[in-house]
């Protein structure tokens, strides 16, 4: 490839249910971007051990990080040599998936890199990166009506998005490692043009308003988690900004839930996401006759609830001795 393949990334960053794929597939509209669904190439190699370490592996993750250290401590360049082959590894997995495409830019719209963001500029400084925000409980209300039938507790215990991005998010938009484009998901609905053309222009590309129109223009492949709502409209819509203060109107557990999730973050975070604390629950005041949200039910969230009722206290429920029973078996008769 004749460019750095650095060069020709875009980083979508941004929570999970946040209105990301929406901005993906209205940036990955323009004539001179390829995209893919979610691969999470990035945070497996955040995590062998120099950076950051898992909690648990099949194997002694404890000493792998320990010993790559000592090895990375003795390369001539350090941890710069370190970055170097983890970027050939990406370079060549994202390079060559872009290639055939023929197109400028590949857009990786991970949310999961959120969490890894030291890394992820270190790695990839020359990146271009649009960082998505969106009402913080806005995003937990899509979370949990989309994978826990809207028991907002089980999907806060689960995960608890908020707490967890809000902080890892702001910290980028507050220090600027790399130069970015920050966008807000109420902004971006409400003038959808006015914005994409400013994220056009900080790629230096040029402008195609009509990437607004992602369901007639947008071609990438569907991941299994992205067409939730999104897929339910051909552009940018405003139905859904105040769903989560209907809800939380209708129910007085989930907003003292809510309630706890705000009062864990800091006021600078929520001033740089564009949510003061003092204007958080201004929509509650403005949700009248707005309809809260209703579970998502599609082939995807079944799977997933199948799978978390299946996984729910497994070790101590008859099917957990069942599969653990299975695991062995298999274990004997794929062995070497």
């Amino acid at each position: 490839m004749s460019n750095a393949v650095q060069d020709r990334l875009l980083f979508v960053v941004s929570p999970p249910r946040s209105g990301s794929t929406l901005v993906q597939r209205m940036i990955g509209s323009h004539s001179s971007v390829f995209t893919h669904p979610e691969p999470h190439l990035i945070t497996p190699l955040a995590y062998l051990g120099y950076h950051g370490t898992v909690d648990k592996a099949p194997y002694d993750h404890i000493n792998s990080a320990e010993a790559i250290r000592l090895f990375v401590s003795n390369l001539p360049r350090k941890e710069d040599d370190y970055l170097d082959a983890l970027r050939a590894y990406a370079d060549t997995m994202y390079g060559r998936m872009l290639e055939p495409s023929g197109k400028r830019y590949f857009m990786d719209k991970t949310p999961a890199y959120a969490l890894v963001l030291p890394f992820l500029t270190k790695l990839y400084p020359r990146a271009k990166y649009v960082v998505l925000t969106r009402h913080p409980l806005a995003i937990f209300s899509s979370f949990a009506n989309s994978f826990f039938d809207g028991d907002w507790e089980r999907a806060h215990s689960f995960n608890p998005l908020v707490e967890r991005y809000v902080p890892a998010i702001a910290t980028m938009l507050r220090e600027r490692p790399v130069p970015l484009c920050h966008v807000k998901y109420e902004e971006v609905v409400a003038s959808p043009e006015q914005h994409l053309e400013r994220v056009f222009a900080y790629m230096d590309v040029e402008n195609e308003p009509e990437a607004v129109n992602y369901g007639e223009r947008f071609k990438g492949q569907k991941g299994p988690g992205d067409p939730i709502t999104v897929s339910q409209h051909n552009r940018p819509v405003t139905d859904s900004l105040h769903k989560w203060a209907a809800e939380l109107r209708a129910d007085d557990r989930k907003r003292a839930l809510a309630e706890q999730m705000i009062a864990r973050l800091d006021d600078a975070d929520l001033e740089l996401w564009g949510w003061p604390r003092a204007n958080v629950f201004d929509a509650l005041r403005e949700a009248g006759g707005v309809e809260p949200p209703k579970p998502v039910i599609n082939a995807y969230t079944i799977q997933r609830k199948v799978m978390l009722a299946l996984k729910k206290d497994i070790h101590t429920r008859p099917h957990g001795a069942v599969v653990k029973r299975l695991r062995y078996y298999c274990d004997v008769l794929l062995r070497d």
